[in-house]
């Protein structure tokens, strides 16, 4: 072996360099001279760029053992020790993928201190201040990967309240409060991120926090610290988040602090909270469902109280302010379910009591020392006062109490022409008029329901009055314009007009007769009148009525040109003595309406609500009154409803031949039918017919392309009636056949036609000759189909008629056949003398042709003839002598007398080489 080491080192030494070193020296020397090796991963550690501090990560399955082995059951101070030592390395906050353990040690101690152990409060407090903080992600991917982790982690947290201790419950309290919506604290951790701030509030959102803390507020009744802070964290939940919202209402959350809210609470945090996380459930919750759980006696009673309580307590903004959000929930409440209890609760009464009291004077206790200032919050409770009643007024149990109340009365109280300027110690004129409007708009609601208080309280006088008013031009006060009533009102008296217009429609569509007499009594007809033919006046002298520009101004006036037109026809609806009152000047103005332009129905301003409500007026104030129908035929007015039904929209076809149909049974107005002709010299029979044919095309009626019949068995049904089944009904409802004639005009067409007749129609043609043939058997073919759907009722419900009437009906089948046949064969000889005449017209055309040809080719052969005489002798001596012959046959010979004289007729000595027939 020996020999073998030496043979090796001697005969390695002849490879080694010069200088003879050994492989030993040779390592040695480049370990002193420490040559640099480089990598490829530089961590901020090597380069010292290292931030934050650095998290020291503990067991915490030993934490747990020590907490859950029996052998350390007693060993409470070693329990704490544990904990706290887990908090000291994780002050920094909890990661992200230890959150399961750590909801096992905070249930453990949460059990402990249940048993009766008070010294796990403490760890249980810190262990709490620590969730608070963001937890700890050491990938960007932990958010994803353990949000549902996190999720449960929140929910445990809200599960802890179960510890009845106030110091862990409002511990917890804070930290739910940090983490949804709490600025996170700097965490300058290594290698780890917390979590962000959107990350924690969607982790709340989608845990049952809110569900929890709302059946937590059964168990705190006697706590009100405790109370206020979970109230306050519901308020924050609340604020912004729908879906938190809708966790509260889930487990009956309105109800739950409403029916609390007026506890003992020195500070006053507790109706102030509770109101606003009511306002907060109505604004992002199911509105309805806030409403139904709170439409119970106890909840209708809590805010009695509480508005009763804040009502005299007008010392600060706040109180004001938090006053006014209880009513604000009184009436959504009420404009959602009118029903609730407020007159059993008395409530009513009192809402009724406190919106009338400045108006109507009372010796209430409630009132006496009551009274309003002129800040805003004052101004708004009486708005919101009126607003609310006017929603309870759709109960009808209401009523009696509001009369009682004499709320009619305080409405109508601003039934009344407004001042410039206002007295020191009265409500600026704004509030004035905002409050007036508002009375007005309310008056349109409620005066229908309360006719006899309207009676009583000269209410037809007041509203005329205030109409009078409004249409003075010498008074110099100027409107606002403020709110929602009063839109388009600014500097002028519209916004007025306008909701007394509106007021009165709304009693004259009562048909109340004592309201309908003393608004004729009051002459409204003749003012209405007057006021339209003014604006119609005005509109033709400034050019207004052929504008398209679209602005708010030009939508108001044709809205209250359309309710002045409607309460004219509420007014002369059923009265011919006031159909005789609106008179000539009524009618002329009518006549302006229908001469509107049929273009501007689809500008979206109102005409074609003006023009329904004109033709309505004639309807209403016209027909039956043989007076103001001679002035109508006199001012073209059939001729002016002719033009509009040839170029206005199908939706008022079947408007305008109803008012022709009753004009008609006038024996006047059948020649203004028959002489009107529209563009392109079209007449009133062939615009019927024409309307008839669109009607069976957009019904589907089945029809040839010549117009005649294509289904002999059913002449007159549609696709949609064809296709419906017939099915047994009760004597009292229609037929399917009753109903079609409503939904066209079909059946107007021909009563119409039945008036002036179905021959010597001026400007038809032959189509127009097939379509009378159906329309004059218009009446048959429905009767027909009547007949056919009893038969099949009968056959359905398996009833047999008696042979007497099964003969009736079999008789009336086949007379029906047999008139279908007759008209589909007198229809097919009209479409044949229409070929044959249109054959001979043609042929008229061709003889025509010929002819004119025939001519064009004498003329080239005479002057053929011609050119031929004058360049050749012998052709001229014949035609020379043609024409003496023609000339000598032409004489009559006479008798020859002796001694006669006769007169040659040729001139002697001619030169020329033609004759004059030439």
């Amino acid at each position: 072996m020996a020999t073998k080491t030496q043979a090796f080192a001697g005969g390695g030494s002849s490879s080694l360099p010069s200088g003879g070193l050994s492989l030993t020296e040779i390592s040695q020397k480049l370990e002193n001279q420490k040559i640099p090796i480089v990598t490829h991963i530089i961590s901020d550690e090597d380069i010292g760029n290292v931030v934050g501090e650095k998290l020291q990560t503990v067991d915490l399955e030993r934490v747990l053992k020590v907490l859950t082995d029996p052998h350390y059951a007693g060993l409470y101070d070693r329990h704490v020790m544990a904990i706290e030592r887990l908090l000291r390395h994780y002050k920094q906050g909890f990661l992200m993928k230890d959150l399961v353990q750590v909801r096992r040690i905070l249930n453990i101690c949460a059990d402990r201190i249940e048993e009766g152990l008070v010294c796990y409060v403490e760890p249980l407090v810190d262990c709490l201040c620590v969730c608070a903080l963001p937890f700890l992600m050491e990938k960007a991917s932990d958010e994803l990967a353990y949000r549902q982790i996190s999720v449960e982690t929140a929910s445990q947290l809200a599960f802890l309240m179960r510890v009845d201790v106030s110091r862990v419950r409002l511990q917890i309290c804070r930290t739910l409060a940090q983490i949804y919506d709490g600025e996170p604290p700097p965490q300058d951790v290594r290698d780890h991120k917390p979590a962000g701030r959107k990350y924690n509030q969607a982790i709340c959102e989608e845990s049952d926090i809110s569900e929890t803390l709302v059946r937590t507020l059964k168990l705190l009744d006697k706590d009100l610290t405790v109370r206020l802070a979970v109230i306050s964290l519901l308020q924050k939940l609340s604020g912004n988040s729908s879906r938190c919202c809708i966790q509260m209402l889930s487990v009956n959350a309105a109800y739950t602090l409403c029916s609390r809210m007026t506890d003992p609470d020195p500070s006053g945090e507790l109706l102030f909270r509770s109101v606003e996380i009511l306002w907060n459930l109505m604004q992002h919750g199911d509105s309805e469902q806030v409403a139904k759980q709170l439409a119970c006696q106890e909840c209708v009673a809590q805010l009695r109280e509480a508005f009763v309580y804040l009502l005299p307590r007008t010392f600060s903004v706040f109180d004001r302010q938090l006053r006014n959000d209880v009513l604000v929930l009184v009436q959504l409440l009420a404009a959602t379910d009118c029903r609730a209890p407020f007159i059993e609760v008395g409530f009513l009464k009192q809402l009724t009591l406190f919106a009338t009291f400045e108006e109507v004077k009372s010796h209430s206790p409630l009132v006496r020392n009551l009274k309003l200032s002129k800040n805003h919050e004052d101004f708004e409770l009486k708005k919101l006062l009126i607003s609310t009643l006017v929603s309870l007024s759709s109960d009808p149990c209401a009523l009696p109490v509001l009369s009682e109340g004499h709320f009619m009365l305080a409405l109508l109280s601003y039934v009344k022409p407004n001042e410039p300027k206002s007295k020191p110690r009265e409500l600026p004129p704004a509030y004035v008029e905002e409050l007036q409007l508002l009375a007005l708009s309310a008056l349109a609601t409620v005066g229908p329901k309360m006719q006899a208080d309207f009676v009583s309280c000269n209410g037809c006088n007041r509203l005329l009055e205030l109409l009078f008013w409004c249409t003075e031009a010498s008074d110099d006060y100027l409107g606002y314009g403020n709110a929602f009533h009063g839109a388009g009102g600014r500097g002028s008296k519209r916004a007025q007009m306008r909701r007394t217009l509106r007021a009165i429609s709304a009693m004259v569509t009562t048909n109340n007769p004592d309201i309908l007499a003393d608004f004729v009594d009051q002459d409204a007809i003749g003012a209405l009148s007057e006021i339209l033919a003014s604006s119609v006046s005005a509109g033709n002298r400034t050019g207004q009525a052929a504008t398209a520009a679209v602005n708010d101004d030009d939508t108001i006036d044709l809205e209250m040109k359309r309710e002045m037109l409607g309460i004219l026809s509420g007014l002369c609806e059923n009265s011919l003595h006031n159909k005789d009152l609106f008179g000539p000047s009524g009618v002329a103005t009518l006549v302006q309406f229908l001469r509107t332009d049929p273009g501007l129905l689809s500008s979206g301003l109102g005409h074609y609500q003006l023009v329904i409500g004109a033709i309505d007026a004639v309807w209403c104030c016209v027909v039956g009154s043989y007076t103001t129908e001679d002035c109508f035929l006199e001012r073209e007015g059939v001729y002016l409803l002719l033009d509009l039904l040839e170029r206005c929209p199908s939706d008022l076809h079947s408007l305008i031949l109803g008012v022709l149909l009753d004009l008609s049974e006038n024996e006047k107005t059948l020649p203004h039918l028959k002489t009107w002709k529209g563009g392109r010299e079209v007449t009133a029979p062939h615009l019927f017919c024409a309307l008839w044919r669109d009607t069976e095309a957009s019904i589907g009626c089945p029809r040839r392309p010549d117009g005649s019949i294509g289904d002999l068995l059913s002449p007159l049904m549609g696709d949609a009636q064809r296709k419906q089944a017939v099915t047994p009904q009760p004597a009292n409802w229609p037929s399917r056949s009753i109903v079609e004639v409503a939904e066209n005009v079909r059946a107007k067409i021909y009563a119409l036609f039945y008036r002036i007749g179905f021959v010597d129609l001026p400007g038809i043609n032959a189509e127009d000759h097939v379509t009378l043939t159906l329309i004059e058997r218009y009446l048959d073919y429905k009767l027909g189909e009547v007949w056919d759907e009893v038969q099949r009722e009968l056959e359905l419900e398996q009833v047999r008629p008696v042979t007497p009437d099964r003969e009736a009906l079999d008789w009336i089948n086949k007379c029906t056949e047999q008139e279908t046949l007759l008209v589909a064969k007198t229809q097919s000889e009209l479409m044949d003398a229409k070929r044959d005449q249109e054959v001979s017209e043609e042929q008229a055309l061709y003889s025509e042709l010929r002819e004119d040809h025939r001519q064009k080719e004498k003329a080239i052969n005479d002057f053929s003839d011609f050119v031929a005489r004058t360049s050749d002798y012998s052709k001229l001596r014949e035609a020379k002598t043609r024409q003496l012959a023609s000339i000598e046959a032409s004489r009559i010979v006479p008798l020859q007398q002796d001694g006669a004289a006769f007169h040659s007729t040729e001139l002697v000595n001619l030169q020329a080489t033609v004759s004059w027939k030439a």
